[in-house]
């Protein structure tokens, strides 16, 4: 498989020919390759860009609809080489991409293409001198930058609102995962997406993530990742007075009452905890369970933690491979990390080693610690894998306080069936999302984000339409 740039409509080749292999992490094997691109690559993209941005952003909104609709479309009638190349690129088992990953790429397209027509204008009567007015206007050239853990689905989390609110975009999806956007590039081209509106820049973050950045002439930059990169991102766009949103990391808390619904919270528990490997930003990692129950929900954990089954992604397996060789020995230090804080292995731990053609890839057992602290590294700093820690509480204030004590703030789960309390906690916690006896539900009219570490600014709905527009008051005097 030989994945190419897209730039100006045509796919092409990085100007420096070099490339970087991609790996299946299911097998541990090469399976294809994508452009090393540079700043050079990333300047066509922004010129192509430029170019194509005073026809886009004059079009009518039902002329964005149904381009965006044809996109989603196109995609959709693709449906089953989406989810294989999904799965091969990012380890996830294949029932996952088309359950999950694949559909809600479709929705999102669909869904901003309707925002944009619904989108609302403001009206202000000033009494006795006039009329003010509100323009929401399209900013220009922006960057898309998105992570490797739900391809397709953030990649156009990203792409869809900055489209539909009339930009044009120069977007970098992550080198480890980048089949399922090269495949969108060929839905461009059979559909006929106008040329230079969207461009695909393959390649690593620090030549063309960088690039994108950098360049005086994107006025705007979406990205998904790590902590680290967001605040490098935040620093250059604050040099130059650019707007950003970043979405980061979490280390998401899931507090359990002893009144909840057990069977219900045990359940959910068992996806929150390891869906997707534990890859997902707002998958609960740390499990703060109340006293009383603390030994019959480890008991019960543990047990169905065992009965998961892990293994080749094509299959109907509960657990698939990590993302990349390097990722998994990052979590198996974790682990190892776990140990020397004196936390102790109640399940998994290990490497996990399947029989036949994925002995070789990267799989590790979902892991459950108990006996850490909750000011330790391991629950402070995101493991981002198949880990999670138990750890039990008294109160609702000692849970609470427990709760808001990493640097991060992006989701958090709460059970209980005392209606009072789950307001009262939700107050509480310091979390962009918070869901009640529930986890993952997402409405796409919702503002989505973070508090503290996990980002700066909200996506999702009307918030991301807002973030990829300049607002204009225009007051016309009687």
């Amino acid at each position: 498989m030989t994945i190419k740039n897209y730039i100006n409509g045509e796919l092409r080749d990085a100007l420096s020919n070099k490339i970087i292999n991609v790996v299946n992490p299911s097998i541990g094997k090469v399976y294809g390759t994508l452009p090393d691109s540079d700043s050079q690559d990333v300047m066509l993209a922004i010129e192509a860009a430029i170019e194509a941005l005073p026809a886009w952003k004059i079009l009518s909104f039902e002329q964005r609809f149904d381009l965006l609709l044809k996109l989603a479309n196109g995609i959709e009638s693709r449906m089953n080489e989406f989810v294989e190349a999904e799965s091969m690129d990012n380890g996830k088992p294949e029932w996952l991409a088309a359950q999950s990953d694949i559909p809600r790429a479709i929705s999102n397209l669909k869904f901003f293409a309707s925002a944009q027509m619904n989108f609302p204008s403001e009206s202000h009567h000033t009494p006795n001198q006039g009329l003010n007015y509100t323009l929401r206007q399209p900013i220009g050239v922006v960057g898309c930058i998105s992570p490797w853990n739900l391809p397709l689905y953030l990649f156009t989390w990203k792409i869809a609102p900055a489209l539909a609110a009339g930009n044009t975009v120069v977007a970098k999806p992550s080198e480890i995962t980048p089949y399922t956007a090269y495949l969108l590039s060929t839905v461009c081209i059979e559909i006929g997406f106008p040329k230079g509106v969207l461009n695909i820049v393959h390649g690593l973050g620090a030549k063309v993530g960088q690039a994108i950045v950098e360049d005086k002439r994107v006025k705007a930059i979406a990205f998904t990742g790590g902590t680290v990169t967001g605040r490098a991102i935040n620093i250059e766009c604050a040099k130059q007075f650019k707007k950003v949103s970043l979405e980061l990391g979490g280390k998401n808390p899931n507090i359990i009452f002893d009144d909840c619904d057990f069977e219900d919270m045990m359940a959910t528990t068992v996806r929150s905890s390891f869906t997707n490997q534990g890859q997902i930003c707002l998958c609960g990692s740390r499990i703060f369970i109340q006293k009383t129950i603390y030994t019959q929900f480890k008991e019960e954990f543990i047990t169905r933690i065992n009965q998961l089954t892990i293994g080749d992604p094509k299959t109907n397996v509960n657990i698939g491979a990590v993302v990349s060789e390097d990722h998994m020995h990052k979590i198996l230090g974790y682990i190892e990390l776990a140990k020397e804080e004196g936390g102790t292995i109640l399940t998994g731990g290990k490497r996990y080693i399947p029989e036949g053609e994925c002995r070789d890839g990267f799989f590790i057992e979902p892991t459950v610690i108990e006996g850490l602290g909750h000011l330790c590294r391991l629950n402070q700093e995101e493991i981002f894998g198949p880990v999670v820690t138990l750890i039990p509480f008294d109160t609702e204030e000692n849970a609470i306080e427990m709760a808001n004590s990493t640097p991060y703030g992006l989701a958090c789960t709460i059970w209980t069936e005392n209606v009072k309390k789950a307001h009262r906690v939700a107050q509480s916690i310091d979390s962009g999302i918070v869901w009640v006896n529930t986890w993952m539900v997402r409405d796409l009219r919702t503002p989505f984000g973070g508090m503290k570490e996990s980002g700066i600014g909200r996506e999702g709905g009307f918030e991301a339409m807002r973030f990829f527009t300049e607002t204009k008051n225009v007051f016309i005097k009687y």
